[in-house]
């Protein structure tokens, strides 16, 4: 599974890119990454996920699993994530290139 997140806003605009391969990941953290993505039910998720809040300080996520022949793209505001889906772009955020 391939797995790339971007990070973009905040108060300096600065754009962060994260890519994954689970396949180069030991297997306990490429399994903890797998149940992340779905128990989020990401591949269920819409494109566009709105923010309640606007605000030029507030972050957007770009998410993209490609898995199996199948890619989906979500684009996520800082202030909209809950969930499992906020556990996993938390995972990601955290991992090493």
């Amino acid at each position: 599974m391939r797995i790339s997140l971007e990070r973009s806003g905040g108060f300096a605009g600065i754009i962060r890119t994260t890519n994954i391969d689970t396949a180069t990941l030991p297997p306990n953290e490429s399994n903890q990454v797998s149940q992340l993505i779905q128990s989020a039910g990401f591949f269920e998720l819409p494109q566009t996920i709105a923010s309640d809040t606007r605000g030029s300080d507030r972050f957007q996520y770009t998410l993209t699993v490609e898995d199996n022949g199948k890619q989906h793209t979500i684009t996520v505001g800082e202030s909209a994530l809950s969930g499992d889906l906020k556990s996993l772009i938390e995972w990601l955020k955290n991992a090493k290139d």
